[in-house]
């Protein structure tokens, strides 16, 4: 008789890596969000590209850390008002 493997859903500590666009308006340019989220959350935070002007901000970030802490720090991010969206990462881009 074969036994079932029982898949569990991915538990809220695995470690986890996502690479996010966050887009600021011009009201929020001067706010330090990347610091924020790096001492609210424990993740470890990573810009990888970035363009700031007068009028926007588009960061490439990189956040690093148990899954439900980069989930509540992307969520934090939204209510503050930050777009946020995934990189998608291509072949080339990897």
């Amino acid at each position: 008789m074969a036994t079932k493997k029982k898949f569990s859903a991915t538990k809220p500590n695995s470690p986890m890596q996502q690479r996010l666009w966050l887009m600021y308006p011009p009201k929020l340019i001067k706010k330090p969000f990347i610091y924020e989220v790096g001492h609210k959350f424990k993740v470890v935070t990573n810009i990888r590209q970035a363009s700031v002007t007068d009028e926007i901000g588009i960061v490439c970030l990189e956040l690093d850390g148990p899954r439900d802490e980069v989930k509540a720090a992307v969520q934090w991010l939204v209510k503050q008002g930050v777009n946020v969206e995934p990189v998608e990462i291509g072949v080339i881009a990897g």
